[in-house]
C-alpha cells in the first residue's frame, strides 16, 4: 500500500476510482457507467447520481491515513509515499473523525508561494545586502585612512 497527498481522481475503463497516474484508490470504489454526477461530501462518502433517478446512490467511502511522523515516510516520486519504521504505522480513519481532516470536492492542494513575488523579494534583499556591504567597506576604508594619518 502506498500513500498520496494528491486528490485528483479519475475513473478507469471499468469505472474504478483511480489516481491521475492510474493507481487504484483503496478502498475500491466503482462508479456506475450510467452515473451523470459524482458527489463527495466532507466525511468522504462518495455518491453517484444515476441517469433517470432523483436519489443519490452511495457507492463508497474515502478514508484518510495519518502517521506519527509524516517526515519519516519514504518519498517514491509521483506524489507517492511508502510507510517506513521511522513514520510508524498508518492510522486509517474516516474524514471528519477526531484527528482527521475533512474532504472538499473540487479543491486541490496547491503551493502557498508565489514564485514571481519571492524572486522579486530575493533580488531586493540581495541588493540591500550589497549596499550595506559597500557602506561597511567604505567606513572601514575611511577608518583605515584616519588611522594611517594619526601614526
Amino acid at each position: 500500500t502506498l500513500y498520496s497527498r494528491a486528490g485528483a481522481f479519475n475513473t478507469n475503463a471499468t469505472g474504478q476510482l483511480v489516481t491521475v497516474d492510474g493507481a487504484n484508490v483503496v478502498p475500491a470504489i466503482t462508479v456506475p457507467a450510467d452515473a451523470v454526477e459524482v458527489i463527495v461530501n466532507k466525511t468522504g462518502q462518495v455518491f453517484a447520481r444515476i441517469d433517470g433517478q432523483t436519489d443519490l446512490q452511495n457507492i463508497g467511502q474515502l478514508t484518510l491515513a495519518t502517521f506519527a511522523n509524516e517526515a519519516g515516510l519514504a518519498p517514491l516520486g509521483d506524489n507517492l509515499f511508502q510507510e517506513t519504521t521511522a513514520s510508524g504505522p498508518a492510522n486509517v480513519g474516516v474524514p471528519g473523525d477526531p484527528g482527521f481532516a475533512t474532504v472538499q470536492q473540487g479543491y486541490l492542494e496547491a503551493s502557498n508561494v508565489d514564485p514571481v513575488k519571492e524572486i522579486t523579494e530575493l533580488i531586493s534583499a540581495q541588493r540591500a545586502y550589497e549596499m550595506n556591504s559597500k557602506v561597511i567597506q567604505a567606513a572601514d576604508d575611511m577608518a583605515s585612512v584616519v588611522s594611517k594619518n594619526i601614526r
